[in-house]
């Protein structure tokens, strides 16, 4: 492998010829080589975002050259475009601040800059990675703007649109299944009839409102610290700058950032992104939920519930031919598992911005991203492959329900609360219908208990 000798304050280090990373972003490849999880790219075109932003608006206050500004635009929409992804080899665990980070983006379209006016990448010239493309900024007030920008976009992206597709279908189900009449639980045990579509009304109205929760808690994402600098006073920058850079960040991404009313906050702590974290949290709880409550329903097929039949979309089993399992709903319930994980990890690391700047930026983003990448996908997944394909077995519901004890709740106004249980109580040790019991024991007539005990009258009030 050729190699360049790149500079920094500390000294010279060599770096790869083909990459175009400097000093700082390798000497944080070695000093931080911690895992394997890499930056992720939407965190990386983030910053590119701000420095194409940056390099307009400093080109417009006549602190940066009009050739070097555009330059710096064109090699930071590279970035952006993702053209440029494998000059960012840096490590999620690095400096709390995201420095090694920033100083990556910094390098990589300085030298990428030099490249394209004909220089020669290791002098800094005429484009310096701190001096020009850095220019009015902090990695203070750059790494928070661009986790805002990163959890807005996949959001918008990808969050959303995958939630609504399960919300559609669990829609659909509700409507598909409203005329089902079937046993209800509570406590694991049998409880009065409702309707498999009010059933499944039920897991809709949960995920509706997980995602009007989501919705709510983006707006405060929208706000941006940039312009705050190192400690939130805007130091290096002009007068509206803030308002500058936002705007040009606004025409970029087409999303409606606005300015921090407090840099100070947004640059110690992540409140915004705790309490955004919070509502994948919740919609992680509904999901599990959901998912848990289908794979119940669908166990079996002739020792479980079995009032469901879902999708068969793989063999279950290497040992046990035939075998169809709940695959989908399994993988549901992890991905909710580690989205609570990682609401924990956020909380704590929201919790420890000490005076002024939180030092777990990295942790922060890294948890949120995974978190709206896993979920966008497990929502979308169970929607197609599982919730679209649910049947009920409407033979099996109608076996269940027509032998459940639970149907003399209805008996209970006409009969009495204690003569009902004992009905209920010597149809299970006899092993008859409550309709032969209730009759024999004189309490009520054969016209008058069909009259009372309609199931589907049983799903609503009188």
């Amino acid at each position: 492998m050729k190699y360049r000798v790149e500079f920094d304050s500390i000294g010279k280090i060599k770096v790869p010829g083909d990459k175009y990373w400097g000093a700082s972003t390798e000497r944080s490849n070695k000093y931080f080589n911690i895992g394997d999880f890499l930056v992720r790219p939407i965190v990386i075109h983030s910053i590119a975002i701000i420095k194409k932003a940056a390099a307009i608006v400093n080109a417009k206050n006549k602190d940066l050259n009009l050739k070097l500004s555009k330059f710096i635009t064109k090699a930071a929409d590279e970035v952006i475009k993702g053209k440029l992804d494998d000059h960012f080899p840096l490590k999620v665990w690095q400096t709390g601040s995201g420095t090694q980070t920033n100083m990556n983006v910094n390098e990589v379209i300085a030298n990428r800059s030099i490249q394209l006016m004909g220089g020669k990448m290791e002098t800094k010239k005429p484009i310096h990675p701190n001096d020009h493309v850095n220019k009015s900024q902090s990695t203070n007030d750059v790494f928070p703007t661009a986790m805002h920008i990163a959890i807005a976009l996949k959001t918008k992206e990808k969050l959303l649109p995958s939630l609504k597709i399960l919300e559609k279908e669990l829609a659909k189900k509700t409507k598909q299944f409203k005329k089902i009449v079937k046993v209800g639980r509570t406590h694991l045990q049998d409880a009065t009839p409702l309707t498999l579509g009010q059933e499944f009304s039920g897991y809709h109205s949960q995920l509706k409102k997980c995602i009007i929760r989501i919705e709510a808690a983006l707006k405060e994402i929208y706000f941006l610290a940039q312009g705050g600098t190192a400690v939130g006073t805007g130091l290096n920058t002009r007068k509206n700058f803030d308002k500058k850079i936002i705007r040009e960040i606004c025409k970029i991404t087409k999303l409606p950032f606005k300015p921090s009313s407090n840099k100070f906050a947004a640059l110690a702590a992540h409140d915004e992104i705790v309490n955004f974290s919070g509502t994948l949290n919740t919609t992680a709880v509904c999901l599990m939920k959901i998912a848990n409550d289908i794979r119940f329903l669908g166990s079996g097929p002739r020792a479980g519930y079995g009032e469901l039949i879902l999708p068969s979309n793989e063999p279950g089993s290497s040992i046990m031919p035939g075998k169809i399992n709940p695959t989908q709903s399994e993988a549901v319930t992890m991905v909710c598992v580690k989205v609570i994980g990682n609401h924990n990890g956020i909380t704590m690391a929201g919790s420890h911005g000490h005076f002024e700047l939180n030092v777990f930026k990295p942790l922060i983003i890294h948890n949120i991203l995974q978190s709206i990448e896993i979920m966008s996908d497990s929502a979308k997944t169970f929607a197609l492959y599982c919730v679209r394909g649910i049947k009920a077995d409407k033979k099996r519901i109608k076996y269940l329900l027509d032998n459940s004890l639970m149907l003399v709740t209805a008996l209970a106004p006409k009969i009495g609360y204690d003569k009902a249980a004992a009905v209920a109580k010597k149809a299970h040790k006899n092993g008859t219908t409550l309709k032969n019991e209730v009759i024999k024991a004189g309490l009520i007539n054969e016209k008058e208990y069909d009259k009372i005990m309609s199931p589907i009258k049983m799903t609503m009030p009188k």
